[in-house]
């Protein structure tokens, strides 16, 4: 019958710790233990290119040389990674003489302690043993369930301990004052803010960082555009703060947005500003990290996947295309388009996105083509990207405001895009020529290089495809 075991977190930070052997398995453990912050010595007459390399660089002390009773004296933890059964047990032997904890990687029974299944998310370390004997396939499988449980923000991650609860930090930012321990960028400390990214609105593309920053959040000031899905999977303690906008109506000012942060994060609290797309691209979190540094907050930012990119490849609309387009412009819809964005329309090998357009749609397309933009420029929008929703219209650049109508695009979550002249031309039907992509398939075509290919598309073949679409949010 196996023994009970008792779960521990130890702290191995400037303690000696002694490995045996110098394997593939004795290099994996000595990563783990660097990385816990322990001194570690392996002893072993060969050691393997890696534990080698961890020598050299001064990660670890490698003495080469058969291990001795007297290379367990004065250590914390030793591991036994010899993979010989007789070494593993005579080494576990004089570590229990000494009493100290002993892990054989080759045969956990043997050893008195056992090596669990860990993940590490945020300043949370989740480990699985097994009581009933060792089975490492059943608790790595565990460990992963829990894990993928946490990341994708199921659970909440927000500390809970006394003098760390919400409204009880100094405000200073730091989070030091109440014990709280310095913590990596996955974690969300009292008193800081983390302007997260939120991408196209399908919350499975979020980034893990993402959703293990909203897990621990107090409050989370939130766009009405950003993946707002999630919010359903808070705690019911959080703070929900709703200050989207609507196009030409903004129900919280910027200034106030920074206000919110800035106020919530002095009070202790852990803030997440949850925003669609990328913070830094059209989504003013430029403007936020500024106020937030400006008063001595704390403040992170993490990447999201812009619709710039997304929305078109969700329509399987490359942006860019060897031979093709070799340069994305991105234009903020709200204003008319300069100069630049004008010129770009009109170059080959540029694919002009327009972000936040829909509104303007008809001002804008009439804008290009009176400025000397082809109305025949292939063009696509784009709507609810990513989302179980998702639709997309092509036309010529002249007629994609009356498709657009005509497809019922009041939805405020329409926005356009025109790519270049060197797309495929667009025939007055309902669709335009093929997305490059689509032609190019995945190997050789009878067209040749991607440049043959480009001009057998510019040529005007006809298809089922465009070749270039729009994002629906930055």
């Amino acid at each position: 019958m196996s023994a009970q075991l008792t779960l521990l977190g130890v702290d191995l930070t400037g303690r000696p710790v002694l490995v045996v052997g110098a394997g593939p398995v004795a290099a994996r453990r000595c990563h783990a233990l660097v990385d816990a912050g322990a001194v570690v010595t392996v002893v072993a007459p060969e050691a393997s290119a890696e534990v080698v390399a961890l020598a050299a660089s001064g990660r670890v002390t490698h003495v080469p040389r058969e291990v001795v009773a007297d290379d367990v004296d004065g250590v914390w933890l030793v591991q036994a990674c010899t993979g010989d059964p007789a070494v593993d047990a005579q080494v576990a032997g004089w570590a229990h003489e000494r009493r100290v904890f002993c892990v054989v990687a080759s045969d956990a029974a043997v050893g008195s302690a056992r090596t669990p299944a860990t993940a590490r998310v945020g300043d949370v370390v989740v480990g699985v043993v097994s009581d009933a004997g060792p089975d490492p396939r059943r608790t790595t499988a565990l460990r992963d369930r829990i894990a993928a449980d946490l990341r994708a923000g199921r659970h909440d991650l927000a500390a809970h301990r006394s003098g760390t609860a919400a409204g009880s930090g100094s405000g200073s930012g730091a989070g030091a004052t109440d014990g709280t321990p310095a913590a990596g960028p996955s974690t969300l400390r009292p008193g800081t803010v983390a302007l997260v990214g939120g991408g196209t609105g399908d919350p499975e593309l979020m980034t893990v960082r993402a959703r293990v920053l909203l897990a621990q959040a107090d409050v989370v000031v939130t766009d009405r555009l950003g993946p707002t899905a999630v919010l359903d999977e808070l705690a019911d303690g959080v703070e929900i703060v709703y200050v989207g906008k609507s196009p030409g109506v903004h129900q919280v000012s910027q200034d106030g947005i920074n206000h919110l942060l800035v106020t919530h994060a002095r009070e202790g609290r852990r803030v997440v500003r949850l925003k669609g797309g990328d913070p830094f691209l059209f989504g003013r979190g430029g403007e936020e990290v500024l106020a937030c540094r400006a008063a001595g907050v704390e403040v992170q930012v993490v990447p999201g996947i812009t619709s710039a990119v997304a929305a078109a490849e969700a329509a399987g609309i490359p942006v860019t295309h060897r031979g093709t387009s070799a340069r994305v412009h991105v234009v903020n819809g709200h204003g008319p388009l300069s100069a630049l964005d004008v010129a770009a329309m009109g170059e080959p090998d540029v694919t002009v996105v327009v972000l936040m357009g829909m509104q303007g749609l008809a001002r804008l397309t009439a804008q290009a083509v009176t400025d000397g933009v082809d109305p025949a420029t292939p063009a696509a929008v784009v709507a609810q990207a990513t989302l179980p929703g998702q639709r997309v219209v092509r036309a010529p650049l002249g007629d994609l405001a009356d498709r657009c109508a005509a497809a019922g695009s009041g939805h405020p979550r329409w926005w356009w895009s025109a790519p270049s002249r060197a797309r495929a031309s667009s025939s007055p039907g309902t669709r335009a020529a093929p997305s490059p992509c689509r032609r190019a398939g995945r190997g050789p075509t009878p067209s040749g290089s991607p440049r043959r290919q480009a001009a057998s598309i510019r040529a005007g073949a006809q298809g089922p495809r465009s070749g270039a679409g729009a994002p629906c949010r930055s």
